[in-house]
C-alpha cells in the first residue's frame, strides 16, 4: 500500500507525532474502517520513526479508541461514526419500509455531492479504482445467468463508494460508511423490485454508465444532475411499484365483498 507524503520529518518524530499522521492516513481513507493496519515494521519503514515511537503513537490512537488491537492479530480501525445494528433507531428503520424513502432523498444529498466532488478532485488512481469497480458491477449484471440480487447490490454500493471516496472529503466518506448496512438495504430494495423488469434494468444500467463516464471524465455538473437523476427515478419508480400494489390489494378487498 502505498501512503501518499507518507515520510514524517526529522525533529517531528515523536509519538505524538506518529499518532497525528496515522490520524490523517485514517482521514483520508488510505486506512478505513475494519482495516487492518500494515504491520509495525512496514509502518515504520513509510513513516520514517522508530518502532518505539510507533509503538507509543498506537498507544495515543487506541486511548482515543481510534484503532482496536488484539494481542496476536494487530491493530484495526475502528468504526468512526459507530452505527449499532442493533439499536432502535436501526430497528425501526429496517422494520418500517416507508423510511426507504427517506433514505433515498438523504442518499440522493450525499452521493449527488460525492460524484461533483470526485469529478473535481479524483485522481489518476481514484479514477482507476472507481472503473475497476464499475466494470466489477456491469461485468456481473450482464451475465446470463440468474443475478444473486444481494451480490448485485454490493457491487452496486461498491461502485457508489469508490465516487465517494474519490471525493476526498473525509467527513463525507466516513458519513457514507456509517451507513453501509442502511445504504445496502436501499440498493436492495432497488434491485429486488426493479431490476428484473426491462425497463427500469436498462434505465439503471444506463445510469451508471453515464455516471461513471461524467465521474472519470472530470464533468463535475454532470456527474451531480446523474447521481440526483439516478436516485430520483428510483424513488419514483418504487413510489409508482407502491401504489400498484396498494391499487391492487384495494381492487381484491372489494371482489372478496362480493363474493
Amino acid at each position: 500500500m502505498a501512503f501518499s507524503n507518507d515520510e514524517i520529518p526529522m525533529g517531528r518524530r515523536t509519538p505524538e507525532h506518529v499518532a497525528a499522521r496515522l490520524e490523517e492516513l485514517i482521514l483520508e481513507g488510505v486506512f478505513r474502517p475494519g482495516q487492518l493496519l500494515p504491520s509495525e515494521r512496514r509502518l515504520c519503514d513509510r513513516l520514517g520513526v522508530s518502532r518505539a515511537s510507533l509503538r507509543e503513537g498506537l498507544r495515543i490512537l487506541r486511548s482515543k479508541a481510534i484503532i482496536d488491537t488484539r494481542q496476536g492479530h494487530g491493530s484495526t480501525v475502528a468504526s468512526l461514526l459507530p452505527v449499532d445494528p442493533q439499536s432502535p433507531l436501526m430497528h425501526l428503520f429496517r422494520d418500517h419500509p416507508r423510511t426507504l424513502f427517506d433514505l433515498l432523498e438523504v442518499r440522493s444529498l450525499l452521493e449527488g455531492e460525492s460524484a461533483y466532488l470526485a469529478a473535481k478532485r479524483g485522481t489518476s488512481m481514484d479514477r482507476v479504482l472507481i472503473t475497476r469497480r464499475y466494470r466489477e458491477m456491469a461485468d456481473y449484471a450482464a451475465q446470463p445467468e440468474a443475478l444473486d440480487v444481494e451480490r448485485l447490490a454490493r457491487l452496486d454500493h461498491a461502485f457508489h463508494l469508490a465516487i465517494s471516496q474519490a471525493s476526498h472529503n473525509p467527513v463525507l466518506v466516513h458519513t457514507l460508511q456509517s451507513l453501509t448496512d442502511l445504504l445496502l438495504s436501499s440498493v436492495f430494495a432497488s434491485m429486488k423490485h426493479l431490476y428484473h423488469r426491462p425497463g427500469p434494468r436498462e434505465m439503471i444500467n444506463q445510469q451508471h454508465v453515464q455516471l461513471h463516464d461524467a465521474v472519470v471524465s472530470g464533468d463535475a455538473e454532470q456527474a451531480k444532475r446523474i447521481a440526483l437523476e439516478h436516485l430520483t427515478s428510483i424513488s419514483e419508480l418504487l413510489r409508482e411499484l407502491e401504489a400498484e400494489h396498494h391499487r391492487l390489494e384495494r381492487s381484491a378487498m372489494r371482489l372478496e365483498q362480493w363474493q
